[in-house]
């Protein structure tokens, strides 16, 4: 198995990757891992700390957020919805949105450009 000469990947194809131990909390920060970007979309890793987010703004793209451990606050066109561990959301393109984290919480964000 190998990682493609122009893919941007921390993965490597055919092997099993655990999520939630592949990024750390680091306090009072907001960490984030490209895990595979390519043109046609990407897979992001976050690790939010306590109190930390990401303000509001939008994307062209529907982003999908799945939560792999804690709890986030994501802001929807103006609506606050709590999304827990092993949920995922679908955040609409174009619809502005942000990310608080009342506890730390890590997550996946997909984005899938099409």
């Amino acid at each position: 198995m190998s990682r493609e000469p122009n893919d941007k990947s921390e993965l490597t194809k055919g092997v099993p990757v655990d999520l939630i131990n592949h990024i750390s909390y680091a306090e009072g920060s907001v960490v984030s891992k490209t895990m595979v970007h390519k043109e046609t979309g990407t897979l992001t890793l976050f690790a939010f700390d306590t109190g930390q987010g990401l303000s509001e703004h939008t994307a062209p793209f529907d982003a999908i957020v799945q939560i792999l451990d804690g709890l986030a606050e994501i802001t929807l066109g103006g609506k606050k919805v709590s999304v827990k561990t092993g949920e995922l959301i679908i955040m609409p393109a174009n619809i502005p949105h942000a990310v608080h984290a009342p506890e730390k919480f890590k997550m996946l964000l997909t984005m899938i450009r099409a």
